[in-house]
């Protein structure tokens, strides 16, 4: 099993959400983020007073897939989410060693796949 952690542009969530859904992925973790790359952030101009917006608004997509699942989830992720500018964001890949289903117990991939309960 492999978690794929996504950083994106906000706007590009519901592409990628949709992209995601269609590639088979049933669930994912979404979180408000705020961060800087070689983007570096920006100035803005608020009531006459320039300052410095240095961590821009991001989205963090957490998603845990069975091995076979990364290359694809890695390309709908990538594909959706690019618009060719700067701050498009990052897609990283690490190893799971275990995941458990709370509810049942269910342990290694069955307890990331959909239940019919």
């Amino acid at each position: 099993m492999k978690k794929i952690e996504a950083i994106i542009k906000p706007f590009k969530l519901e592409d990628v959400k949709d992209a995601l859904s269609e590639v088979g992925i049933q669930g994912l973790t979404v979180t408000e983020v705020k961060g800087f790359g070689r983007q570096k952030g920006h100035t803005e101009i608020y009531r006459g007073s320039e300052y410095t917006v240095d961590f821009l608004p991001k989205v963090k997509l957490e998603i845990v897939v069975d091995d076979e699942e990364v290359e694809a989830v890695c390309k709908a992720i990538v594909d959706t989410a690019n618009t060719g500018k700067i701050g498009d964001g990052k897609v990283f890949v690490l190893p799971i060693e275990e995941a458990i289903r709370i509810r049942t117990g269910e342990t290694g991939i069955e307890a990331i796949e959909a239940s019919q309960a």
